[in-house]
């Protein structure tokens, strides 16, 4: 069984709490799927979580799947409790599973912050971001698939967490530029300084807008590819080229 589906991307958040949305959608329903497989003789249950778990930025280390969790956000923060909720639940039912934690998955017609950076530079629009110096970790959607589809048979694999990327990490101003010229749209990029932009973003109360876009979040996936002998199958310019396609 793999599961995949769940609240997220949530824009406009309209629930006065969000966070008894979050549970409802990924951790009652996901638990009530992780019992029926069980019911069902399913032998393994693979899990897509976030890399949210392990927290929301990284300081020049890289987070493992052994790291202390610190979730940051209510999504993040009802994939942890599916997490735990699941390894309860298969332990008692002697079902094998698995964890991934990706962190940004693109690919065509990419939701959230990845969709958002894709319909800016089509539009042309100058951006305050040519001095970004972060060191960001993504996954194309063809290499989560790729891991995904290895995590269902392997026998490593069983009752294992795993984090995931691309295996090059860039930053946001490197990935515009890139994305810009594989579009045929040179990213207008304006050399705003880092700490200009941590300001302007407090000021207005969009601190979580900086950290996305300017903080660092890397992943550390010498486990999963010595652990699964497994290498992903895009190069990050190979996947953005598909994704623009």
């Amino acid at each position: 069984m793999i599961h995949l589906a769940g609240r997220a991307h949530v824009r406009h958040e309209i629930n006065t709490d969000p966070l008894s949305e979050y549970r409802l959608a990924n951790v009652d329903h996901t638990l009530n799927l992780v019992r029926e497989a069980a019911l069902a003789g399913v032998k393994r249950f693979v899990f897509i979580s976030t890399v949210g778990v392990n927290g929301a930025e990284t300081f020049d280390v890289p987070f493992t799947a052994e790291d202390a969790v610190a979730p940051h956000s209510a999504y993040a923060i009802s994939k942890y409790e599916a997490e735990l909720g699941l390894k309860a639940l298969a332990s008692q039912a002697g079902m094998e599973y698995v964890i991934i934690r990706p962190p940004i998955v693109y690919g065509p017609n990419a939701p959230g912050n990845f969709g958002s950076l894709m319909r800016w530079l089509k539009r042309g629009l100058p951006l305050p971001l040519g001095a970004v110096k972060n060191k960001r970790s993504f996954v194309a959607l063809e290499n989560l698939v790729d891991l995904i589809l290895v995590c269902s048979r392997h026998p490593a694999a069983a009752n294992q967490i795993f984090v995931v990327s691309d295996g090059e990490d860039i930053s946001t101003t490197d990935l515009l530029q890139r994305l810009g010229a594989l579009m045929g749209k040179p990213a207008r990029l304006l050399p705003v300084p880092e700490r200009f932009l941590a300001f302007s973003t407090h000021l207005l109360g969009k601190r979580e807008i900086f950290q996305s876009l300017c903080g660092s979040l890397q992943v550390d996936i010498r486990k999963t590819c010595t652990l699964l002998d497994w290498t992903p199958p895009l190069s990050v310019d190979e996947g953005l080229r598909r994704a623009v396609q």
